[in-house]
């Protein structure tokens, strides 16, 4: 197991600037995961990691011991507790990191069946909790504007718990483009909408537009729906927060094939 203690070491610098930038993981088309949970997800859906990063308290540890058991020659890496934790956010670090490489999905825009279309929605959390809500309602594909958050960077990723490796994310996308060639419903929520949710047929192929959680979605995105829906909602609250009106347009999806 190779073993790096010194801040100045290459390796460590090029983790650091991954860590904390989108634009190299961008250009590097890499991202960490941090923590035992996502690594276990990663390897659930038949992904290895390039390679494992793990902190001297990680040889004590049986979760992580058993998930190195699952990772066959992935390399290991063993970092001083304080490099380590330069590279976690989490308070108390769990004691591994993996390097993955970022997913590229090939297949194309008119695959899908049920999808959501994101437009610049800007905060991780929100991001990523509507990324775990498309992955657990059977979501195929989720496409985001350019003005959207980093889908891989580590606040998402801890948000999404996992959701990524269930999806297939089209990050940097013209939405116009991407409506125009799916092949079904394209649905928009707007209080001003006189159509409920519940009111729709959605048991054929069908998206979800949703917009930035102060601004809504852009007019011209608006214009390619084919239907404008309303939540009803008979409590004082004037809206739902964007994260929370997407899983209960998904879930409105999920059960009704159910049916």
């Amino acid at each position: 197991m190779k073993l790096i203690q010194s801040r100045d070491n290459p390796s460590f610098k090029e983790l650091v600037k991954l860590s904390g930038s989108a634009r190299q993981r961008g250009k590097a088309g890499q991202t960490l995961l941090d923590g035992a949970h996502l690594l276990a997800a990663y390897l659930d859906a038949g992904l290895l990691p390039q390679q494992l990063l793990v902190n001297a308290a990680a040889a004590q540890d049986t979760e992580i011991i058993r998930l190195l058991g699952r990772t066959g020659n992935v390399p290991v890496t063993q970092l001083d507790d304080r490099l380590f934790a330069e590279l976690s956010e989490l308070k108390t670090p769990t004691g591994i990191l993996a390097l993955i490489d970022i997913p590229q999905p090939a297949a194309p825009i008119a695959d899908s069946r049920f999808a959501l279309l994101l437009e610049d929605i800007q905060d991780p959390g929100n991001l990523g909790s509507m990324l775990r809500s498309a992955a657990a309602a059977g979501c195929d594909a989720v496409f985001l504007s350019q003005g959207c958050a980093d889908a891989w960077s580590p606040k998402v990723l801890r948000a999404a718990m996992g959701g990524h490796f269930a999806l297939r994310i089209y990050e940097r996308q013209d939405l116009l483009s991407v409506a125009k060639e799916f092949h079904g419903a394209l649905l928009a929520t707007s209080l001003q909408a006189t159509h409920s949710l519940y009111q729709c047929d959605l048991r054929g192929s069908v998206a979800f537009m949703v917009g930035n959680e102060g601004a809504g979605l852009s007019s011209e995105l608006s214009g390619c729906a084919t239907q404008t829906i309303t939540i009803p909602m008979p409590g004082r609250v004037e809206s739902l927060n964007a994260a929370a009106a997407t899983a209960v347009c998904l879930f409105e999806v999920v059960r009704q094939r159910a049916g």
